[in-house]
């Protein structure tokens, strides 16, 4: 996001300490981009002590949410009233929404001013449950990302073989299945705030 000139502002539900999931840190410790963002000190301050807590946010600064996957996520935002109403009005207010990985769980609270779930109708991915099955964490989640975005009418699709990028979008929609994804998925949201 930065590389194409936008400001980046960590959010959470809460503020304060964003914790970072060590398993993926050993998981993509060869990955460049994720070494130069580790290695990057402003930005893992900002991370590690001082996000900013998300319902404090005025939604006329921002062309756009972005939620990051981890399995941190599907504990942090189911139920989590302040997240959904903040990106309710961020897509009703004409910004993009992106996800990645698990991140798309931070969409299933969502509601429409019409009642509506933001994701019905609409082209959709996310870490899949035969992902979840083969990194054996399906019984440590408090439920299938994939059947439930299922459940609430969106269009949900996958790569046709397990950790293949994937992305599925509509209109300001974005979100992309897995680690793999999160290139793409991020440049198709910067091509639409761009667009924007």
């Amino acid at each position: 996001f930065r590389e194409n000139g936008f400001e980046v502002v960590f959010a959470s539900p809460l503020g304060g300490v964003a914790p970072v999931d060590q398993g993926s840190v050993e998981n993509f410790k060869n990955d460049e981009i994720c070494k130069a963002f580790l290695a990057d000190e402003a930005t893992m301050n900002a991370v590690s002590t001082s996000t900013h807590r998300l319902q404090d946010l005025e939604v006329g600064e921002f062309a756009g949410i972005y939620f990051a996957g981890g399995h941190g996520p599907m504990y942090d935002m189911p139920g989590n009233v302040p997240v959904a109403e903040f990106t309710a009005r961020m897509y009703e207010a004409g910004k993009a929404v992106g996800a990645v990985c698990h991140g798309p769980v931070g969409l299933v609270d969502v509601r429409l001013s019409n009642g509506d779930p933001l994701v019905k109708g609409k082209n959709v991915t996310a870490f899949t449950n035969a992902e979840e099955d083969a990194v054996g964490l399906t019984d440590a989640m408090p439920f299938p990302l994939e059947t439930r975005l299922r459940d609430l009418g969106a269009n949900f699709s996958c790569a046709p073989e397990k950790w293949g990028a994937h992305v599925a979008f509509t209109d300001r929609l974005v979100t992309g299945q897995n680690p793999a994804s999160a290139t793409p998925s991020a440049e198709k949201f910067v091509e639409i705030i761009k667009s924007l």
